[in-house]
């Protein structure tokens, strides 16, 4: 199993990049005019209720959305080596259907092709000079999208481990020191990223500008949490920093956020996710049969309200509605489908 060794090599490791070389071109993923845009696909779901009966929830992109997103996927690629090239694979197309296609209901998604360590180069804990390959690639889409596409708008920042662990980064060395580039910040969801914060406060950790978000009004800052169906173990990859008195992961509740109490509604797919170890994830269901349809995506029943038991950014567990930290919302620990890749 990996343990906290990876989060603490892929951290410092990023913190080491060089500045990335000007002049090379952005391959995108996603963006606006694309003839081919995963971002934009059919988010029509079947919505299964609990009782069994089953019905379609339609959903389409904002024909003239105010503001963007930034999108950086996880880890997904299976090319051989550490660094995955450029070329647009299934398994980053479907993990932007998966992950980013319902934000184009309220913002322009572009989401930049970078070289990504690959599901076996991670597990390699490779140095420090191909982590910098994947991040340079991203810092480079980012000051593209800045010059040729943002225009003033508004921005929201969104990761997905690896892919927040990137965008820390970028946040920490661009936006975090950049007083016009905070005033674009919408907000930065990093979501398994290990945000590191003071204990008991929401900034000053590894952003001194950049907040915890606390408000759902509230702009320019941050929502970071790693879930768990249990108090993490003490070697957890996520959630905890090791052998430090001072700090803790930020840990923000975004249910909190809208006043909402943690009901769950979950989206699965419906077919095989391809990559390496990914085929049995949409059959990787706890606690449901798998959906019986022909629709990409199912939207499951309420799996129940959170558990009144949670753990925060320290890893202790709080009653519900406790906050991780004055001012902090903790997220809760909230049941989900076992994903058995890392990062």
């Amino acid at each position: 199993m990996i343990r906290w060794g990876f989060a603490a090599a892929l951290a410092i490791s990023l913190a080491l990049v060089a500045a990335p070389a000007a002049g090379a071109k952005t391959v995108w993923l996603c963006k606006p005019g694309l003839r081919h845009n995963p971002c934009t696909s059919s988010m029509t779901a079947t919505v299964e209720a609990a009782s069994g009966d089953a019905g379609a929830q339609h959903a389409k992109p904002a024909r003239k959305p105010k503001i963007d997103c930034f999108y950086v996927y996880p880890t997904v690629s299976g090319q051989p080596g550490v660094n995955a090239n450029l070329h647009v694979d299934p398994e980053e197309t479907v993990v932007a259907k998966n992950q980013a296609s319902r934000f184009s209901q309220v913002c322009r998604v572009f989401a930049p092709m970078y070289r990504e360590l690959t599901t076996s180069g991670i597990l390699s804990n490779p140095p420090a000079a191909p982590r910098a390959k994947a991040y340079n690639d991203v810092v480079a889409a980012w000051h593209d999208y800045l010059k040729h596409f943002n225009k003033g708008r508004g921005v929201v920042l969104i990761g997905h481990s690896q892919g927040s662990f990137v965008l820390d980064q970028l946040v920490k060395s661009e936006v975090d020191k950049n007083a016009s580039e905070r005033k674009r910040l919408v907000s930065a969801l990093l979501i398994g990223g290990n945000i590191q914060v003071p204990i008991g406060r929401g900034v000053g950790g590894d952003f001194k500008h950049v907040p915890a978000c606390t408000s759902g009004r509230q702009i320019g800052c941050v929502v970071g949490y790693s879930t768990f169906d249990t108090v993490p173990p003490t070697d957890a990859l996520f959630g905890r920093v090791p052998g430090s008195t001072t700090r803790q992961v930020l840990c923000v509740n975004p249910a909190a956020l809208s006043g909402e109490h943690g009901k769950l509604l979950s989206y699965f797919t419906t077919k095989p996710e391809p990559g390496p170890g990914r085929g049995e994830l949409a059959a990787d269901q706890p606690r449901r049969r798998r959906p019986a349809s022909d629709r990409a995506t199912v939207a499951g029943p309420d799996l129940g309200p959170a558990p009144r038991r949670h753990a925060a950014g320290d890893g202790q567990p709080r009653e519900s509605g406790q906050a991780g930290g004055e001012g902090v919302p903790a997220v809760r620990c909230t049941r989900r489908p076992a994903i058995r890749s890392v990062m």
